[in-house]
């Protein structure tokens, strides 16, 4: 359960469900943050856009999809970064029965512009455990 819970253990909570964590922008002066968790089909995004915005969203994953910039949508969910978290974290994993299933057209702000696609820095959690995680979030 996620509810109750303060941003910094969200965040903790996101990387230690192993989700990939992505930095737009100069790496010491990022212009958002983005995390992502790959299924077998879907991806789930969640996107920081400042301490005041952030979206989230569930996208249909084929081989050639940017995950960033959606088409469509099975879920979506837009509020300040601490109730997009907890969102996020506590949707059903695609095929349980909790999962969204809908097809909707993404919202006008889900996605990064594509103006934002470079530099990015991006962090796989799953494959090296930092013994000291970092929540400059």
């Amino acid at each position: 359960m996620v509810t109750g819970l303060s941003l910094d253990d969200l965040l903790t909570e996101l990387r230690r469900r192993k989700w990939t964590l992505y930095l737009f922008g100069r790496p010491d002066s990022p212009d958002l943050y983005a995390a992502t968790c790959r299924w077998l089909t879907y991806t789930d995004v969640l996107i920081i856009r400042d301490e005041h915005h952030a979206t989230a969203y569930r996208t249909p994953t084929f081989p050639d999809t940017d995950v960033f910039r959606p088409s469509v949508v099975s879920w979506q969910y837009g509020a300040d970064p601490l109730w997009t978290l907890r969102a996020v974290l506590t949707i059903g994993a695609p095929g349980q029965a909790d999962a969204p299933f809908q097809v909707l057209a993404p919202a006008p702000d889900a996605g990064v512009p594509l103006e934002m696609g470079r530099p990015v820095t991006i962090r796989p959690t799953g494959l090296v455990q930092d013994p000291k995680p970092k929540t400059a979030w």
